[in-house]
C-alpha cells in the first residue's frame, strides 16, 4: 500500500545508478542491502527498490524493537519473519542471530535490509558520532555516522552461505529536496537517486574484527560518493530506470473495491438512520483513526525520532 503512494499517488521518480552487468542479477539472487539512513522516507524507498525488482513480499529488515507494536505493519512484519532488535548488543546477539539463522531454507529470493548506522543522520547525532570517532581513532565521516558493525558482522556470518552479494546503497534526493511521508500522502512529487554498487560476499571478510574495518571502510567510501553527488548532483555510474509494475496498484485497488463498498454503504446507513449516538460513534472511530494515522507518520519523521545515537546515549556508545 505504502509502496504504491510512493510510485502511483505521488508519482515520485527513483533514478538507479549501477553497473548495467550487476543490474541484471538484480531481483534473481539474495542479498544484504546496506542503506544510508538520512531521510524520512529512506526505508519507503528501500522497498521501492526491492518492489522494481520482484522481491518486496519476501524483503526484510533488521528493525527497531518498537516497530513491531504498531497497529497492523508492526503486525505483519512479525509474521513476515523481520528481525527486531532492542539496540542493545548483549540482549539481542543471541535473538538476531536466531532470526537470521532461520532465513538459510527461505524458500525464495530474499534481499535482507539493514542500516548500519542504526539511526536517522541529524547534525546532533553526527557531532557524538564524530566524538566516538576520534576517541577510537577511528577515520570522520562526513554525511554519515559510524555504522554499527556488530550486527553487520553477524548478518553476514549467518548468512555466508546463503548470500550471494552485498548490496551498497546510497539515497539522494535531487535540488535539495526534503522528502516527507505527509507529502507523499499528500501527492507531493520526489526525484530521487539511488546508487548500488554489488559486493560479491566473498569480497567480505569471515573474521569480525576484519570484517569491521572492511565495513568501515565501505562507509569512507559511501562518504566520497556522497561528496561528488552534492558537487556534481549525480553519481559515477550508469543511470537505469527500472520499469514499474502494475502488482502495487493491482493490489491497492483490490482492497479499495473489496473494502470501500460496504464502508460506504455502512455510512449511508448510519446517515439515514439519523440516530445522534450512532454518528457520534462513528465519528469518534474516524478521529481516532486519523489521529492513529498521524501517529504512524509521527515514526518517520526525523525531528521525532528517537533519542538513540543523541546525547544521553553517549556513554553507551563508548
Amino acid at each position: 500500500e505504502m509502496v504504491m503512494l510512493l510510485e502511483w499517488w505521488s508519482g515520485t521518480d527513483c533514478t538507479l545508478y549501477t553497473d548495467p552487468e550487476s543490474y541484471h542479477k538484480y531481483g534473481k539472487e539474495n542479498a544484504i542491502v546496506i542503506l544510508n539512513h538520512n531521510f524520512e522516507i529512506d526505508f519507503l524507498c528501500g522497498w521501492n527498490f526491492c518492489e522494481r525488482f520482484g522481491v518486496l513480499g519476501s524483503s526484510k529488515v533488521l528493525a527497531k524493537k518498537e516497530l513491531s507494536y504498531m497497529p497492523i505493519i508492526g503486525w505483519m512484519w512479525y509474521f513476515l519473519e523481520i528481525v527486531f532488535c532492542k539496540r542493545k548488543w548483549e540482549e539481542d546477539r543471541k535473538t538476531v542471530m536466531q532470526k537470521l539463522l532461520n532465513l538459510q531454507d527461505y524458500p525464495e529470493n530474499f534481499w535482507f535490509l539493514i542500516h548500519c548506522e542504526g539511526t536517522r543522520f541529524t547534525e546532533q547525532k553526527h557531532q557524538i558520532s564524530m566524538q566516538v570517532a576520534e576517541a577510537k581513532g577511528l577515520p570522520k565521516l562526513k554525511y554519515h555516522l559510524l555504522p554499527r558493525t556488530k550486527g553487520f558482522a553477524v548478518t553476514v556470518q549467518c548468512l555466508r552461505n546463503v548470500v550471494s552479494a552485498v548490496y551498497d546503497s546510497t539515497l539522494n534526493f535531487r535540488n535539495n529536496e526534503n522528502p516527507t511521508l505527509l507529502g507523499v500522502l499528500n501527492g507531493k512529487k520526489y526525484h530521487a537517486d539511488l546508487y548500488v554498487g554489488r559486493i560479491p560476499l566473498e569480497e567480505v571478510p569471515e573474521d569480525e574484527q576484519e570484517c569491521s574495518n572492511w565495513l568501515h571502510k565501505l562507509y569512507q567510501e559511501k562518504d566520497a560518493f556522497q561528496e561528488e553527488y552534492y558537487r556534481t548532483g549525480t553519481y559515477p555510474a550508469v543511470p537505469i530506470v527500472p520499469p514499474r509494475r502494475p502488482w502495487t496498484l493491482l493490489n491497492w485497488l483490490f482492497w479499495a473495491l473489496l473494502l470501500l463498498y460496504p464502508l460506504f454503504k455502512l455510512l449511508i446507513n448510519m446517515i439515514n438512520s439519523g440516530s445522534s449516538l450512532t454518528l457520534a460513534s462513528f465519528a469518534f472511530v474516524i478521529v481516532m483513526a486519523s489521529v492513529g494515522v498521524r501517529w504512524m507518520i509521527g515514526v518517520t519523521e526525523i525531528n521525532k525520532g528517537s533519542t538513540y545515537g543523541n546525547n544521553d546515549n553517549k556513554q553507551k556508545q563508548k
